[in-house]
């Protein structure tokens, strides 16, 4: 089963759409493997958005994670990561489509709501940056052949 770590970021927090978001993922049928409630120091964002650094928007992104407490989590199901991709919508709220998270609470240009991992590689990078391999839960869902009946 495909893992990935998504945050609700600060502003998803400040402006408390975690239960709008967090319901977004559990009704597409993923599974929640662990959430903690956690204020991102300046290092942890450093290591987490390495692949960016140098670029021009490296030290206002690190920083706008670290500002305020974040919810982190990871989600799992076949195809976690397209999906909650997907889910998310278009970087910026203004660009992205209604009916995605960014699209229907976000406007912002600089902040984004949510962060999701790209690719297996980078989602097995982060998840380590924030959990070890015991906080992440297995257990069964029984509505799952009825979620993922063909992609299995």
């Amino acid at each position: 089963m495909e893992k990935t770590l998504i945050i609700i970021k600060p502003d998803g927090v400040q402006r408390r759409l975690i239960g709008l978001i967090l319901s977004r993922f559990e009704r597409k049928g993923l599974q929640l493997a662990a959430a903690k409630l956690m204020h991102i120091s300046e290092s942890l964002a450093r290591r987490h958005y390495a692949v960016h650094e140098g670029k021009s928007f490296f030290d206002g992104v690190t920083k706008y994670l670290s500002s305020s407490p974040s919810l982190v989590m990871v989600w799992a199901g076949p195809g976690a990561i397209q999906i909650c991709r997907k889910l998310m919508g278009k970087t910026f709220g203004c660009e992205a489509e209604p009916g995605t998270i960014r699209g229907d609470f976000g406007c912002s240009r600089g902040y984004n709501l949510v962060h999701g991992s790209d690719s297996p590689e980078s989602a097995a990078y982060e998840i380590s940056l924030y959990f070890t391999p015991e906080e992440i839960l297995t257990y069964p869902i029984t509505d799952e052949p009825w979620v993922f009946s063909n992609n299995q």
